[in-house]
């Protein structure tokens, strides 16, 4: 079979983690028929029964595209035997990095044309089927990477799985992507975890004193150590690029901080570069860079209270952009940061406050 459609009726989806089961949620609410399968009898059984799909059978039809959702190592031999079965026509992965599993179908399959390197940029600190969600995807980037072998319609259908869960495809070739990856995720994870590693040995009255910041810096090194440790051994070249990029960085700063009177011109450049840099991130749904203004409220840590908040944030006829929580140490208060349009703030305090809110100025 070969069609042209750009929607699929049927997916096999091999490893029910975080990104197999938040793909077959997606596509089983769009009416597809997705088959899923998992060396686990546990996994499997947690993403049927949060309705990612039924479970693969020896005598199923062959599915229209499998998306294989395992390590990296391992994806060369799960794709060569999907294939090689006719378990499904097509096939691609969602690993997050790409040259060394191209490198490897290329290697165990006969037919490696009818796979294409594809990678989801979402996730979340938690893994497995119960961290997974039907909009994981919505607004984010999905990388796909075809070669000069890859047949059309295998990135037609790559394509399709994109769309159909809400992202947005991006095609780059397989290096690009590993070396894109390397510097916006893999080494900022390693940053969280060598910061976050800092504290093992801190002293508690200095712990104790963690605020938003470190929360921040740290939040991603609660990912699993397992999963990491065979994403950075797959993508090791292009992070070890980066990290000798960030090494001189980190040099030029101690030493700044090395003398007598630190320059605070040298010191301005480097936190200016910060700025200018965040600058380029993309902003909301993806588009250009916004800098939102902020208003901070104090909030009683009891039930109702954020519900109530956000209902006078409605009322007052405001967009929320984004929104951050920090708890206050050993107060049972916590500040609750809203984003918003700039302009909108000044009108936006005085409505909450003349709500009976506590708005920081």
């Amino acid at each position: 079979m070969s069609d042209t459609r750009n929607d699929l009726e049927s997916v096999l989806i091999v490893g029910a983690g975080l990104l197999g089961t938040s793909v077959g949620l997606a596509l089983s609410s769009a009416g597809v028929d997705v088959r899923l399968r998992d060396s686990k009898p546990e996994m499997l059984a947690e993403a049927v029964r949060r309705g990612a799909g039924r479970p693969a059978e020896p005598d199923d039809q062959t599915a229209q595209l499998a998306v294989v959702a395992v390590p990296p190592e391992a994806v060369g031999e799960v794709v060569a035997g999907v294939l090689g079965r006719s378990e499904a026509e097509y096939a691609t992965d969602v690993a997050s990095v790409k040259v060394l599993p191209g490198t490897q179908v290329r290697a165990h399959a006969h037919d490696f044309g009818r796979y294409v390197g594809s990678h989801p940029m979402a996730g979340r600190e938690i893994s497995g089927p119960g961290a997974a969600l039907p909009d994981l995807f919505e607004g984010r980037p999905w990388v796909i990477c075809p070669d000069e072998h890859t047949h059309q319609q295998a990135v037609t259908r790559a394509l399709s799985v994109a769309r159909m869960v809400g992202a947005a495809p991006v095609t780059m070739t397989a290096s690009e992507h590993d070396a894109a990856v390397a510097l916006v995720s893999h080494v900022p994870h390693l940053v969280g975890v060598l910061m976050a590693a800092r504290l093992v040995d801190a002293p508690s009255h200095q712990v104790r004193l963690a605020g938003p910041g470190i929360a921040d810096v740290t939040r991603v090194a609660a990912g699993d150590p397992g999963l990491w440790t065979e994403i950075l051994t797959a993508n090791a070249l292009a992070v070890r690029s980066v990290l000798g990029e960030l090494r001189d960085d980190l040099d030029e700063l101690i030493g700044v901080l090395d003398t007598a009177e630190p320059a605070q011109a040298d010191l301005y450049r480097l936190m200016r570069a910060g700025v200018d840099g965040r600058s380029r991130l993309p902003g909301k749904h993806g588009a250009a860079h916004t800098e939102f203004a902020t208003v901070a409220v104090v909030v009683d840590d009891k039930p109702g209270q954020l519900a109530r908040l956000f209902a006078d944030v409605g009322a007052a006829g405001s967009n929320v952009e984004d929104v951050r929580i920090d708890h206050s140490p050993g107060q049972a208060v916590g500040m609750v940061e809203i984003d918003v349009r700039p302009g909108v703030d000044t009108e936006l305090r005085a409505a909450l406050t003349a709500r009976g809110w506590h708005v920081h100025a």
